[in-house]
C-alpha cells in the first residue's frame, strides 16, 4: 500500500513539473475571421482571389511552391480569371498572358539541354528552389512547404493561415531569438530555451523562420483595393483555400440539389406510406 502511495505521488509531482513545458509550444487561438466562402451556401469573390493571386505571385512565390495548381486552374469554373466564353481554361486569353510571364524549366528538344522557356496554361506553377537542399540553403535552413493544399492541412485553415501572416509581434521582454528568426504568437514552437523569465510564463506560440511577408503597399492592386496587411492577408488566405478546394462551389451546390432531390423523395414516400397503408389496421 505504501509503495502505491509513494508511487501515485511521484507521478503527481512529475505532472506538476511538467507543467510548465506541456504549456509552452501553444499558440494563440486563431483570430476569430469570417469569410464568405465558409458555410453551406458560402461561396469565393472572384476579385478577392485576383488580388490574392495577386499577393502570391508577388511576394510568397518567391519562396513557397504550389506544385499541384496549374495556371489553367486559374481559368477553371470558380476560379480567379474564369470567363464562361473559354469553357477550356487552356484558351483563357487571360490565363495565357500570365503564364506567358513566368519562365518554367524545360529541356531543349533537339539539343537535350537544360533551358527555361515561358509558361504555357498547361504548366504547373514553377518552384523557386531546383531542389529541397537548395530551399533550405536560401532560408537559413528552414523549408518553406509548398502551399497547395496549406489551407487544408494546417489545423485551424484559413484562420490560422490568416492569423499567422498577420500576427507578428516584436518578442516580449526576457524572450531572445536566434538570428533569422521571428516572433509569431500563432505560430507552434516551444520558446522555453529562448525564455529566461519565470518557467511558469512562457510567452506562447514560437520562433519562426520567415520574416514579415506582408507590408502596406507591398503589393499594387489592379482594381484599387487599399493594401494593407490585413487586406493582403485576407486575399492571400482566400486564394490559398480556392487552391486546395477548387471544386468548393460546384460540391456545394450539387450537395444543395441533393439535400432538395432527398426532401422531395421523402414527402413522396410518406405519401405513398399514407395511401398504401390507410386501410390497413396498425
Amino acid at each position: 500500500m505504501l509503495r502505491k502511495v509513494s508511487a501515485l505521488a511521484a507521478f503527481g509531482l512529475a505532472l506538476l513539473t511538467a507543467a510548465p513545458a506541456l504549456s509552452a509550444g501553444y499558440p494563440e487561438e486563431p483570430k476569430n475571421v469570417a469569410w464568405g466562402f465558409e458555410g453551406p451556401f458560402g461561396r469565393f469573390d472572384k476579385a478577392q482571389l485576383q488580388r490574392g493571386y495577386k499577393v502570391y505571385r508577388e511576394v510568397c512565390a518567391a519562396c513557397h511552391a504550389m506544385s499541384l495548381v496549374s495556371f489553367r486552374n486559374l481559368g477553371q469554373k470558380g476560379g480567379p480569371f474564369y470567363d464562361e466564353k473559354y469553357p477550356n481554361p487552356n484558351d483563357n486569353p487571360y490565363v495565357k498572358a500570365l503564364a506567358k510571364d513566368i519562365q518554367v524549366a524545360d529541356v531543349d528538344s533537339e539539343t537535350g539541354d537544360a533551358i527555361q522557356r515561358p509558361a504555357t496554361s498547361a504548366d504547373r506553377f514553377p518552384s523557386p528552389f531546383p531542389n529541397e537542399a537548395a530551399a533550405r540553403a536560401s532560408n537559413g535552413g528552414a523549408y518553406p512547404p509548398d502551399l497547395s493544399v496549406i489551407a487544408k492541412a494546417r489545423a485551424g485553415g484559413p484562420r490560422y493561415i490568416y492569423s499567422v501572416l498577420t500576427g507578428y509581434e516584436n518578442p516580449p521582454a526576457g524572450l531572445t531569438l536566434g538570428a533569422g528568426t521571428y516572433y509569431n504568437p500563432y505560430f507552434p514552437g516551444d520558446l522555453t530555451a529562448y525564455w529566461k523569465g519565470d518557467h511558469h510564463s512562457v510567452p506562447k506560440g514560437g520562433a519562426i523562420a520567415m520574416a514579415p511577408p506582408l507590408g502596406t503597399d507591398k503589393v499594387t492592386f489592379d482594381d484599387g483595393t487599399k493594401s494593407t496587411v490585413h487586406q493582403q492577408g485576407m486575399d492571400v488566405t482566400a486564394f490559398l483555400m480556392w487552391a486546395a478546394e477548387p471544386k468548393m462551389e460546384e460540391r456545394k451546390e450539387f450537395g444543395f440539389g441533393a439535400m432538395i432531390y432527398l426532401l422531395i423523395l421523402t414527402v413522396l414516400l410518406w405519401f405513398s406510406y399514407r395511401r398504401i397503408w390507410r386501410n390497413v389496421a396498425h
